[in-house]
């Protein structure tokens, strides 16, 4: 058994649980390591079907931050935080202002920024309550504001850093992305990569939104179930996490995994099985860090947009760093990426 009986804990410096009868608010926040400075990690505000999924989402998700800010050379150790939503998702100013106070009650040993579910101006009104927060609105040209362009920036370097390692491919001219997925970072990624001439296919659990998105760049749409067995150049998931599975790897017809969606691998063996079968995958929390770049260098005041795009440009190669030692050593690029990770923070 694993620690406090949940197979995620990994030696989390805190894992603090929340609730607000007058707001209605119930809220984890896991704190996995501060080593290199604040746990920095997104709010997500989801419906769950019990506590216990909450509270793994949260020591996944939080795991995942340590990793991609030491990763990604930030100030900034990795926590996370889930408000848990009721079946109509009812958010409200006063359940907002509540957990404020919760994330302030730690005294800034977690920050958080807008997740899945969460807005920056939802930010503005946790801000009311504790300073503990970034992914604020911000004057043209400043760090910060809603981190889903950014993290979209880097997931398509890093798809086209994957397309020229996998598929010999100077250009996305011509190349066949399939997205899960098409919000924020999903939709930004589809954008950029049409204007590049690549050819899309996406689906979303909003099919309406899909279609819609697939109408303005000329792409085609499937549904969310048929779209991991879709026949392309490269697979992009965007959505939630585990889809990576025994099941979905057998069925994957694609030589690339290159998306944003946090904690794709159901469990380790997954990372070994994707290996297995001959696909790059780009990790998931290497890829996807451009987010919380902008978030970390806004929080310290340490640049405005162009020192993001600049860092975010970094990303391609920190991928290509994992992919050569994969390729050298036999290991997954998962446990590659894990390794280093765990060395920046002092838990080799």
């Amino acid at each position: 058994m694993s620690g406090w009986g949940f197979a995620d804990f990994d030696a989390h410096e805190g894992v603090h649980l929340f609730t607000d009868p007058a707001s209605g608010l119930q809220a984890v926040i896991a704190v996995h390591s501060t080593a290199l400075g604040p746990a920095g990690g997104g709010a997500r505000f989801w419906h769950y079907a019990d506590s216990d999924q909450a509270i793994t989402d949260a020591l996944r998700l939080s795991r995942g931050m340590s990793y991609k800010n030491a990763m990604a050379g930030l100030p900034m150790g990795g926590g996370k935080a889930v408000v848990l939503a009721d079946a109509g998702r009812t958010k409200t100013e006063g359940l907002l202002k509540a957990f404020g106070r919760a994330i302030d009650s730690l005294g800034g040993r977690y920050v958080t920024a807008e997740d899945v579910g969460m807005s920056d101006q939802d930010m503005v009104v946790i801000s009311g309550e504790t300073r503990f927060v970034a992914g604020l609105p911000v004057a043209s040209g400043q760090a910060g504001g809603n981190p889903g362009p950014y993290t979209a920036l880097g997931i398509y370097l890093g798809v086209k850093a994957a397309a020229r390692r996998a598929l010999g491919a100077e250009s996305m001219q011509g190349v066949h992305v399939a997205i899960q997925g098409v919000g924020s970072v999903g939709g930004g990624l589809a954008e950029l990569l049409a204007a590049d001439g690549a050819r899309l296919t996406l689906a979303d659990v909003d099919a309406g939104r899909a279609q819609q998105l697939a109408t303005q760049l000329g792409a085609q749409v499937v549904s969310s179930d048929d779209i991991l067995g879709v026949e392309a150049d490269i697979l992009s998931p965007n959505a939630l996490g585990a889809i990576l599975t025994e099941q979905t790897i057998a069925g994957l017809k694609v030589k690339v995994v290159a998306g944003g969606a946090n904690n794709q691998l159901a469990t380790p063996a997954d990372g070994q099985r994707l290996h297995d079968t001959g696909i790059l995958y780009a990790p998931d929390y290497v890829i996807n860090a451009g987010g919380i770049i902008n978030v970390c260098l806004e929080y310290f005041g340490q640049g405005d947009r162009a020192e993001v795009e600049a860092r975010i440009h970094q990303i391609p190669a920190r991928l290509e760093q994992v992919w050569e030692e994969s390729a050298r050593t036999g290991r997954p690029a998962a446990a590659v990426a894990d390794s280093i990770a765990q060395r920046l923070i002092g838990r080799a």
